[in-house]
């Protein structure tokens, strides 16, 4: 399925300071560093980066923070891939499905997924919903709710939302309501709300962004708070149907390897290595940064079956 960056912003602003060092994707399963770019831009809203999304590219972005403010633009890459540099449009502040911008806690969006027929969906918590955008210069539309999106945790709900190849919804609240108990995984098909399935739940980390790669399996980061800093963790599932039929991990970090990592974009590069690409939310303090965070993964062993 072929993603499309479907915004009309204005003019070009932004920059950064890349950091860094390209390597080749290692064995199925196994992560491999690809460089990090720290990127700054004189904007007062610039900051707590949510979720991120790529083209098939890998230059086209969009970007979403906590606040409810979208913004897009272009990656620079050289020849081995690195990201050198970014401009980036002015940020646009979303729409409730009234057309008025959203305020506080309506304003706190977490997922980001985009749409194949263009625009795109996110996911709030605070105010738990998923509403779809035509652009983001267009009020929101909205979408049937599940009814255990009201009784979720402030702050902790909707994080994660992906979509698949049929153009299936899913999305995953940050906590599962107990230490021992699965992360549920709510399933939207256009018209109503299930549980296909839940995901195990092992350790401190928490689900904060997901995707569907182009080998169809379903990529999950998750992040755990330890002490002075942020582990981060990946994992892949093959989804078929309502089942999970296997599970990868793809890399677990040392506390303060990265940032904050929230947000997770996974495409394909020209050499056919799978990409996963993270944007770090710095909550708006000086002593965090955001930056944009690169490894490479080879595709899984077994892939699952067309589920188009």
């Amino acid at each position: 399925m072929r993603r499309r960056l479907a915004l009309a912003l204005g003019a070009v602003a932004a920059v950064g300071l890349g950091l860094g060092l390209a390597t080749d994707a290692g064995q199925p399963g196994v992560a491999t560093y690809l460089g990090s770019y720290r990127w700054h831009m004189d904007d007062p809203v610039f900051g707590g980066f949510s979720a991120i999304d790529l083209d098939q590219d890998g230059l086209t972005f969009l970007a979403l923070t906590d606040r409810g403010h979208a913004v897009n633009g272009q990656l620079q890459r050289n020849d081995s891939g690195r990201i050198t540099g970014i401009t980036a449009r002015p940020f646009l502040l979303l729409q409730d499905v009234e057309g008025a911008p959203l305020k506080k806690r309506t304003a706190d969006s977490e997922g980001l997924a985009l749409a194949p027929q263009g625009g795109f969906y996110v996911s709030f918590e605070a105010h738990h919903r998923v509403r779809y955008y035509p652009g983001a210069d267009r009020p929101a539309i909205r979408i049937a709710s599940h009814p255990d999106f009201a009784g979720m945790q402030l702050n902790s709900s909707l994080e994660a939302l992906a979509i698949d190849a049929r153009g299936h919804l899913f999305t995953i609240p940050e906590r599962s309501g107990a230490l021992d108990r699965p992360f549920p995984v709510y399933r939207f098909d256009g018209q109503g709300w299930d549980i296909p399935f839940r995901i195990p739940r092992s350790g401190a980390f928490l689900p904060v962004g997901a995707d569907f790669g182009p080998d169809g399996w379903l990529y999950l980061l998750e992040r755990a708070l330890t002490g002075p800093g942020f582990r981060t963790r990946l994992r892949r599932f093959d989804v078929t149907g309502d089942q999970l039929l296997a599970e990868e991990m793809l890399l677990q970090t040392r506390t303060r390897q990265h940032d904050n990592l929230e947000g997770l974009t996974v495409w394909q590069d020209g050499q056919g290595r799978i990409r996963l690409t993270m944007i770090s939310d710095d909550n708006f303090k000086f002593f965090q940064r955001t930056e944009i965070v690169e490894y490479a993964v080879a595709p899984p062993l077994a892939s699952p079956p067309d589920k188009e």
